[in-house]
């Protein structure tokens, strides 16, 4: 058995010496990984995962529930993807939190699915700060637009965490410091009471460093991922 919790501590005492506030939630990403893994990580004591591929998910962690029921009450399970209007009911019942939301009509179907599921999610707005095609998300400029009427997107079930923020594909850290920078500042002006997700294997610590709420690591953790299947 790997040991996969000695890694993850680690990589949290770091996180906790680079914030200068509350440490972030540190999320072990484990998109790809078999059951086997998920359940190694679980038995050594995490108890927040991330997962974008939702069939993926939905297997690996009722497989968990099912062997270890407590687990229901104990993991925190992060769906970390964007999320698609015509499949987001599946989140209801196995996601606690999903980082994603990234257009009004994934968020108006996010908050009616929540009334209908009377199943609690908690969601991120996802941001795009470098105008990339590949990625989608709201740009500051609309979300400052529609600031009065984002606190309705609520309800007792569906509850509006902060925004999630990424860095350029390239990885460039002068300009994610730039994008991370530039989206911390946007909520402690505009929406302090939010919280935010930003930060992967490659920005971390400038994540950390700038006020991030939640960081999101999967291969330093659990190793390089297999894309070729998504084996359960």
């Amino acid at each position: 058995m790997s040991d996969y919790i000695s890694v993850y501590q680690s990589l949290q005492n770091e996180l906790n010496s680079l914030s200068k506030g509350k440490p972030p939630t540190l999320i072990a990403v484990s998109k790809t990984k078999p059951y086997q893994v998920v359940r190694d990580a679980y038995m050594q004591g995490i108890r927040e995962f991330g997962e974008n591929y939702l069939p993926e998910a939905i297997e690996k962690f009722t497989k968990l529930r099912e062997e270890f029921p407590e687990s229901v009450n104990t993991v925190n399970l992060h769906h970390i993807g964007p999320v698609q209007s015509g499949t987001l009911r599946k989140l209801f019942g196995i996601f606690s939190y999903t980082h994603g939301v990234g257009t009004f009509s994934s968020l108006t179907e996010l908050q009616k699915r929540a009334e209908k599921e009377k199943k609690t999610i908690r969601y991120f707005l996802q941001t795009n700060l470098t105008a990339e095609s590949t990625k989608h998300g709201f740009s500051l400029e609309t979300l400052l637009e529609k600031k009065e009427e984002l606190s309705l997107y609520q309800n007792e079930f569906c509850i509006w965490e902060g925004f999630m923020g990424m860095g350029p594909s390239s990885g460039d850290l002068l300009q994610t410091k730039e994008v991370f920078s530039k989206l911390t500042s946007f909520r402690d002006t505009h929406f302090s009471n939010l919280k935010l997700s930003m930060g992967m294997s490659g920005d971390y610590q400038l994540a950390a460093e700038l006020g991030s709420n939640f960081v999101r690591i999967g291969s330093k953790i659990f190793g390089d991922r297999d894309y070729g299947t998504h084996s359960v």
